[in-house]
């Protein structure tokens, strides 16, 4: 079955630490832009971190600009997000989406476009 599958959420304190992986299955990763988007209760889905395919572009939502940290391994089929100081606003359920569109530009802040693979969410609840 082609897709991907997120793992690594839970609950977490304040200040706190949580790595999600983002596991394709079925496929290869290699030529696909990954995005980790996020959605809270009551709000929009937002876009999170970005990964090119080769991971030498890597971007990141104002909200969680170096606290977070997008990355990949290839030779895994994984893309992983580090996530640290965790703050009760970062409380979400978060979505991997993998895609083949090629970017334009240098940005990969394309949150937009159209996904090949969505996950099915991981839960990641900040509280004390």
């Amino acid at each position: 079955q082609l897709r991907v599958v997120e793992s690594g959420g839970g609950l977490v304190q304040p200040g706190g630490s949580l790595k999600l992986s983002c596991a394709a299955s079925g496929f290869s990763l290699d030529y696909y832009v990954v995005r980790w988007f996020r959605q809270a209760p009551g709000k929009e889905r937002e876009g999170v971190s970005c990964i090119s395919s080769t991971g030498g572009t890597t971007e990141y939502a104002d909200s969680v600009k170096d606290r977070f940290i997008i990355f990949r391994d290839n030779d895994k089929n994984m893309v992983y997000m580090q996530m640290n100081s965790l703050k009760p606003e970062d409380t979400a359920v978060y979505y991997c989406a993998a895609s083949r569109r090629p970017l334009i530009g240098p940005s990969c802040r394309q949150w937009n476009v159209a996904y090949d693979y969505w996950g099915q969410g991981a839960q990641v609840t900040v509280s004390s």
